[in-house]
């Protein structure tokens, strides 16, 4: 698999047309599309004006959260280049940080808009996973988020010299770690999706915290194959340690639901 050419679509005078722009751009177009398709056809009690009406809130939070995070956690860099904060099409965001961005905005639209925020979650699940599933191919034509030096045929993914790791200049190809992220999140999507289909009576909030736990697995495997994680603790990724607690959190609250579920 080769590296793009470029980042950069197309020069207009001194503006850049970035792939990882585009990408982001049919991304969340894909998501919404995804959420009123899931709404309407199993979802039959949900206002979906409603949820068109939020979206455009709770997209924005979650980029803000997802850019703020990834700063946060590379701060020792960014305090340097402050210029390079607001340049999202040079990559950077965090789906914790997006994550927790889009959840404290929903509860807050819940609360203005006086609808069950569980019960839109679980959509946004299905949104969320379409779009992170497409979003991850930003990084293919930025050069990141890929994994450790790989000789696999047809899947090892060659990155220039100018993007390679310190102490790693020498090797020429590496795991396409975006890539597996994209078809775990495609496979999470289907699960989820079969689930829907097949059990009509979940309580409101158990796709979205099945959401979180699948998608933290997977993404607790796949960080031990890239190289670029911003930040350890005790030899162990952050996002490692985020995902653990984000999987003891949900298995916890799933188990509360369905608790709740059989009480009433």
């Amino acid at each position: 698999m080769q590296s793009p050419p470029s980042a950069v679509l197309v020069n207009l005078g001194g503006f850049s047309l970035h792939y990882y722009g585009i990408i982001m751009f049919f991304a969340i177009i894909s998501a919404i599309f995804v959420m009123r398709y899931v709404a309407k056809k199993f979802f039959k009690d949900v206002d979906t004006e409603i949820l068109l009406d939020i979206l455009p809130v709770i997209i924005l939070c979650s980029i803000l959260g997802a850019r703020t995070y990834y700063v946060l956690m590379d701060f020792s860099y960014y305090s340097k280049h402050l210029a390079e904060i607001p340049a999202l099409w040079h990559g950077g965001m965090s789906i914790h940080g997006g994550l927790l961005g889009g959840i404290l905005s929903g509860i807050v639209m819940a609360k203005i808009k006086k609808f069950s925020f569980l019960k839109y979650a679980d959509i946004f699940a299905y949104g969320l996973l379409i779009g992170q599933a497409i979003g991850r191919f930003g990084n293919y034509f930025n050069c990141e988020a890929f994994g450790k030096p790989c000789s696999i045929p047809f899947i090892k993914l060659y990155i220039p010299p100018q993007y390679r790791p310190f102490g790693y200049e020498h090797f020429e190809y590496f795991h396409p770690a975006f890539l597996y992220e994209s078809l775990w999140n495609l496979f999470v999507f289907a699960i989820l999706f079969c689930i829907l289909k097949k059990f009509k009576n979940l309580p409101d909030g158990a796709i979205f915290f099945a959401y979180l736990i699948l998608y933290s697995i997977g993404r607790i495997l796949i960080e031990y194959c890239r190289l670029d994680s911003v930040r350890y603790v005790g030899g162990i990724a952050v996002a490692q340690v985020v995902s653990a607690i984000v999987i003891t959190v949900s298995a916890v609250v799933l188990i509360f639901l369905f608790k709740n579920k059989k009480k009433g």
